[in-house]
């Protein structure tokens, strides 16, 4: 059975850190491209980063450049992000994405709240 579930959520203040963890079962993803997503309360969801199978080439949205990072651990078939210098406009809850061909998988979001 394909999941995708997110985890590293939670509460932080402006300028903190989180790491996101999105941990894959039923497929491999160094095999699939995976990306971050995010959804603010009215807005569109978004692509945050992301990093393509085979040789890991990565990209990010221009709002968070410098100050995310995406990786994968192929052992651990998990894919990270990890956000430094958090600002109150990062508050959304963040979906890891697998795509392959027509597999598209999506897990069920992790929020993410930065606040003083």
């Amino acid at each position: 059975q394909v999941q995708l579930v997110e985890s590293g959520g939670g509460l932080v203040q402006p300028g903190g850190s989180l790491r996101l963890s999105c941990a894959a079962s039923g497929f491999t993803t160094s095999t699939y491209a995976m990306t971050w997503y995010r959804q603010a309360p009215g807005k569109e969801r978004e692509l945050v980063a992301a990093i393509t199978s085979g040789s890991g080439s990565t990209n990010y949205a221009d709002s968070v450049k410098g100050r995310f990072t995406i990786s994968r651990d192929n052992a651990k078939n998990t894919v990270y992000l990890e956000m430094g210098s958090l600002k109150p406009e990062d508050t959304a809850v963040y979906y890891c994405n697998a795509r392959r061909n027509w597999w598209d998988y999506w897990g069920q979001g992790t929020q993410v709240t930065v606040s003083s």
